[in-house]
């Protein structure tokens, strides 16, 4: 009786951990926008009275790090941190070269063509993904790159 008890217990507080971990990975995911028009501008504060930091280029990808009222505070793939106004950010995806030079793939791995080359700062639409590899579109090419290459 006391083994079964024992067992009981143990069973309950794995139960616990796993719904602790899940919940913590679920609290870790991040929130990720992008800019939805050219020259929106990134703010010192959650106001338009703030100073202007940068102007964002249409499909610039954010990410989130908190929220008030409508303001987004968010960060780039640099570390820049401003505000921006909700309504100048969607849910689309896409995806900001982060290296010098890297190889675009007819198909989501080395073994595939070379198709393209991509240079740091481009910003291309993500479309889909397998694995590690992205699936970007970009008005003069579409294929695969590494999530190594890229933010987010």
């Amino acid at each position: 009786m006391r083994k079964s008890t024992l067992q009981q217990g143990l069973r309950v507080g794995v139960l616990a951990v796993l719904l602790i971990c899940g919940s913590t990975v679920a609290a870790m995911a991040a929130e990720y926008v992008s800019v939805v028009k050219d020259d929106v501008n990134l703010r010192s504060g959650p106001e338009t009275k703030y100073e202007v930091l940068f102007q964002l280029p249409q499909g610039y990808p954010l990410e989130v790090l908190s929220h008030k009222g409508k303001w987004l505070k968010v960060r780039d793939y640099e570390n820049d941190k401003g505000w921006i106004y909700s309504s100048l950010v969607s849910s689309t995806r896409y995806v900001i070269v982060k290296v010098q030079e890297g190889n675009v793939r007819s198909g989501p791995g080395t073994k595939f063509d070379k198709v393209g080359r991509v240079v740091r700062d481009v910003i291309m639409k993500k479309v889909g993904q397998k694995g590690d590899w992205i699936k970007v579109s970009h008005p003069q090419l579409t294929g695969w790159v590494h999530r190594q290459l890229i933010w987010p």
